[in-house]
């Protein structure tokens, strides 16, 4: 007896027209990244919140002490006051605004510019010498970064108050030279940025350490220290609670204390209201910043991003 013959059926075969196209992903090259519009709204809203107060203050900077009461804040006075509030910025009280421009600079060049050599000198040590301690160290160095200036503020100012200093240019100066940040920032970048074998050829070769580290290393290490340079740079220029615990003297202050008393004047009595002159003052002193900045965005961008990439 004959089993029955089972008939299995065939799908029908589809038409060139009815293939059905598989999707393929989109392939994103390093030269075209993904485009996000929620990343470009928060950029944006970053951008306008950053800049919002610096249109404030350009557009305040041009008007008289009565229009800045009698008008809106993001747009311009019907008198053109910026030069006249420039001249009488460097003019009031015998010129005082000048010499806490200078001592600024004092400040910052004495200062920061310690710090920036302290903090090249000990990152290259400890990046390339091997000694005893060096875990402590860096746990030290760590530490530090992690205490705001804020917090050592008093214990230093009873410091310098026993050793005399107070209310005298060292009371800033000092402290200044000390920059836990800058120190780390230079540890990671010399051990990137300098190859063990350029110093063993350097070595070979005859150069001592001084003459390899000024020859060889320092052109090695410039978009670091032009980082460090910066970050000290603004931090003392800014710093305003070490001035204001430090100093009594109006002739040793700096500009962000200077600024600030001209700004209590309004709630003295008797005192006369210089709003115009602290904003125009205000403009003045962040121009120095915005400047360095643009002029030296290339080796500080470089110096952050260095050692961001695993070769």
């Amino acid at each position: 007896m004959s089993s029955p013959v089972t008939t299995v059926a065939r799908p029908p075969v589809p038409s060139a027209g009815s293939v059905p196209r598989l999707r393929t992903p989109r392939r994103h090259s390093p030269g075209s990244p993904r485009r996000s519009v929620v990343l470009t709204v928060l950029t944006g809203l970053v951008l306008l919140y950053s800049l919002v107060p610096l249109v404030w203050l350009i557009i305040s900077a041009t008007k008289t002490q009565v229009g800045l009461a009698h008008s809106f804040g993001l747009w311009f006075n019907g008198d053109f006051a910026l030069w006249d509030n420039i001249r009488e910025t460097f003019t009031y009280s015998n010129g005082v605004f000048t010499r806490w421009l200078l001592n600024t600079v004092l400040y910052v060049v004495v200062g920061a510019g310690g710090a920036t050599l302290l903090a090249v000198l000990g990152g290259y040590a400890l990046a390339k010498f091997r000694f005893p301690g060096k875990r402590a160290v860096f746990a030290v160095v760590i530490g530090a970064v992690a205490v705001p200036g804020t917090a050592l503020a008093v214990p230093t100012f009873l410091m310098f108050s026993k050793l005399g200093l107070t209310d005298t240019p060292w009371s800033v100066i000092i402290p200044s030279l000390i920059s836990p940040f800058g120190l780390y920032l230079m540890w990671v970048f010399a051990s990137e940025a300098v190859p063990d074998e350029l110093l063993e050829a350097a070595r070979i070769d005859g150069a001592g350490e001084l003459r390899a580290f000024f020859q060889v290393v320092l052109p090695l290490l410039a978009p670091g220290i032009v980082t460090v340079s910066l970050f000290t740079m603004v931090a003392t220029w800014n710093n305003y609670f070490l001035p204001l615990i430090m100093l009594k003297d109006p002739d040793w202050y700096p500009l962000t204390l200077g600024l600030n008393s001209w700004n209590a004047q309004a709630a003295t009595a008797g005192g006369t209201p210089v709003f115009n002159l602290v904003i125009t003052g205000s403009l003045i002193t962040i121009l120095p910043l915005i400047a360095a900045f643009l002029l030296l965005q290339k080796y500080w961008q470089s110096g952050l991003a260095a050692g961001s990439v695993k070769e």
